[in-house]
């Protein structure tokens, strides 16, 4: 007779076995024995002070590993709480294992504390949900967690697991242990549609490239890059896909991406869904006349609100090899040199505010002053609106997972989670946050997890006292004086905030003091946050997104 272990102790060793070295949580008393069982595995445990943050920060570690996040939290609102991340790594396709604890079986509808049934919440923001009611299947249960995870499209999965089941103790030589339970081979494209797809990008005169997360998740950045050399192309990058190709690259564009959807007459697209972010397909804002080859691992998203010329289900990498090798050596001269002239047309425009010293200091100023602390060694966290967008488009973003935002979700409150992800998962870079004001009042009293397990993470909030993204349109729509819900406080020191938790503050309102400031927030070695106060409606900047 072997060992008896409880399910707390399974668990960890299931965690450790994926090579996963933390976990993200609040602790809880349905859950705590997980936390016995990490300690004895040497799996970090980072606790954080709302479960929704343990969530982004699940998700936040598998972006920078490639290995599933892993966030346990406890019963009933522990559950709940952290809803918000699992549906954004559901929209955004990235992988992470939720835990929840559950009352015991034997109380099932008693009435026990934080009773309630929460399945049917998390099976439509997950790819796989369910509870396991014998402690000898939770080897099992976990493999079939990771396992749906990280096959096919990636996203999150939640196994509830019941405290009776959970504390529950067997005989460690009576268990199974699975060990080879996901396939890691990578699916081709279709050969024929392969050749269709390169003679048509072959004899496009403005064939154009739209790649997205499907290309950082498999890992394709360097067979973008010879397929863009080889081909021709212009690349244009969205989500993930920020920083699968250098913006040092003679195929990377970002500042003509309107004009090349509207004239364009291939436009590819990689592992990205034709959604909100591309206008979803349709005219005026991309060419009606337009083939379009669209290359996905998840086969549902092909043809989604606009036709195909060409759908491929494959492995992003392996059809940038398949479609390199068919290619040969193409040539778009004209076209890329028509879109070149555009982007250094609109980088010329914006360089006049980018260089400007108005006061309250105009936002793209502050992303070029960001963007001086910007380096391969750094990995960027965007959180909230009109900022972040605008640093998107001016900070170096060069190697693939350096910059990370909440995705096609949309999520507020993300960037403290992302942070600590990768303050624990790449303990060698620097880490700096672009903060929207309104976002830092979601999970900024995760500073305090900052803090206690001293992350050394800078924080930059661009402070218009709005949510400068909703005003705008709401203003736009109905007028001056028309814009409840959407103007925040004067005297919001964000700063004072972070500094009252333990760490680093400094305030700026005017831009020859943004560098100084950032600089001494990142030689303080604390967490610290840079609160920059900016035009709220600066010149030369729409922003703003009208809902109708």
């Amino acid at each position: 007779m072997g060992n008896m272990i409880d399910g707390g102790e399974i668990i960890a060793r299931m965690i450790r076995q994926e090579g996963v070295s933390h976990i993200f949580t609040l602790s809880g008393g349905h859950i705590q024995n997980i936390y016995e069982g990490c300690l004895n595995n040497d799996i970090g445990i980072i606790d954080t002070r709302h479960e929704q943050s343990a969530g982004h920060a699940a998700d936040g570690y598998s972006r920078i590993t490639f290995k599933p996040g892993v966030a346990v939290v406890t019963a009933g609102p522990g559950v709940t709480d952290v809803v918000t991340a699992v549906a954004n790594a559901y929209q955004a396709s990235s992988p992470m294992v939720v835990i929840g604890g559950r009352s015991p079986l034997r109380q099932y509808d008693m009435g026990s504390l934080q009773d309630i049934e929460l399945l049917d919440v998390m099976k439509p923001i997950t790819k796989w949900a369910q509870t396991v009611y014998e402690t000898r299947r939770l080897p099992y249960y976990m493999a079939m967690a990771f396992r749906e995870a990280m096959t096919g499209r990636y996203g999150p999965t939640f196994l509830q697991v019941p405290s009776d089941v959970l504390f529950g103790r067997v005989d460690e030589d009576s268990l199974e242990w699975p060990r080879n339970y996901r396939v890691t081979g990578e699916i081709m494209g279709d050969p024929e549609l392969i050749k269709q797809a390169a003679k048509l990008i072959r004899e496009a005169e403005k064939p154009m490239v739209m790649a997205g997360s499907g290309v950082f998740w498999h890992r394709a950045h360097r067979e973008l890059a010879e397929f863009a050399r080889a081909a021709d192309v212009p690349v244009y990058t969205n989500a993930m896909g920020r920083g699968t190709l250098r913006q040092d690259n003679p195929n990377f564009f970002s500042l003509s991406r309107k004009p090349a959807f509207a004239q364009a007459d291939v436009i590819v697209v990689l592992g990205t869904p034709i959604d909100f972010r591309l206008k979803y397909g349709r005219p005026p804002a991309w060419n009606p006349a337009a083939k379009v080859i669209q290359i996905d691992i998840d086969p549902r998203d092909i043809g989604r609100n606009r036709d195909f010329t060409i759908g491929i289900e494959a492995n992003i990498r392996q059809a940038l090899l398949q479609l390199t090798s068919e290619i040969g050596k193409a040539e778009h001269r004209e076209w890329m040199t028509y879109l070149r002239g555009l982007e250094n047309q609109a980088d010329e425009q914006r360089s006049y505010y980018m260089n400007s010293d108005a006061v309250p200091i105009h936002p793209l100023r502050l992303c070029k002053e960001i963007a001086e602390f910007v380096d391969d060694d750094t990995i960027v966290i965007g959180d909230g609106g009109d900022i972040v967008a605008l640093a998107a488009s001016v900070l170096p973003i060069n190697n693939p997972g350096q910059w990370m935002d909440p995705g096609p979700f949309g999520t507020l409150g993300v960037g403290t989670g992302f942070c600590m992800a990768a303050a624990v998962a790449a303990p060698d870079k620097k880490v700096l946050m672009v903060n929207g004001d309104g976002t830092f009042g979601l999970n900024g009293f995760d500073f305090d997890t900052f803090v206690r397990f001293k992350m050394p993470i800078v924080s930059v909030v661009g402070n218009d006292r709005c949510w400068h993204q909703i005003y705008v349109g709401q203003k736009a729509q109905y007028g001056e004086g028309r814009t409840p819900a959407t103007v925040l406080g004067d005297n919001a020191r964000y700063d004072k905030v972070v500094e009252g938790l333990g760490g680093h503050g400094e305030f700026v309102e005017h831009p020859e003091q943004i560098k100084a400031a950032i600089e001494r927030a990142f030689a303080s070695g604390k967490p610290a946050c840079v609160n920059v106060i900016m035009d709220p409606e600066p010149e030369g900047v729409k922003g703003g997104y009208e809902f109708k």
